[in-house]
């Protein structure tokens, strides 16, 4: 399956759109990563690139590990599934779906992510009490990016 130009161009406009600088997406055994100003696919050991220096794809690679080992002492991570815009209440003079300190359980609402015009409601996977929220209101998040911890 190749990735369609259609999508490609979805993404990119995601990019333009938001604070975000890379967006990368894997697909069996192809990969494609965008980037603001640069765009990088990949297919099993191939790589094509658009001008770019080739260091910039090892400068991202501390950040993924600093991120990783930081949930060990924090509690559980709840993580963002999508590329998009975070909010922590359903409207700008609504009450936030949680705070640090509260007790939510399996299921409850915790926060929206805005993707694509698009309000995704993010449910907790676990009970427990939050202990540490890592995003402001209406901040762009990443795939994968630990939006708060439980404990």
């Amino acid at each position: 399956m190749k990735f369609e130009t259609d999508y490609i161009e979805k993404l990119a406009k995601v990019l333009s759109e938001t604070g975000l600088t890379e967006i990368s997406l894997e697909d069996g055994e192809q990969a494609i990563t965008l980037r603001k100003d640069v765009i990088v696919t990949s297919a099993p050991q191939a790589v094509v690139a658009a001008p770019a220096p080739v260091a910039a794809p090892v400068q991202s690679a501390p950040a993924a590990q600093a991120e990783s080992a930081a949930p060990a002492k924090k509690g559980t991570p709840i993580t963002s599934p999508m590329v998009g815009t975070f909010y922590k209440s359903p409207s700008p003079d609504a009450e936030p779906f949680v705070s640090v300190g509260k007790s939510v359980a399996k299921g409850d609402v915790v926060c929206i992510v805005e993707a694509m015009k698009m309000m995704n409601e993010i449910e907790s996977e676990l009970s427990g009490k939050v202990v540490e929220i890592c995003v402001e209101d209406g901040q762009p998040v990443e795939f994968g990016q630990v939006l708060m911890y439980v404990e």
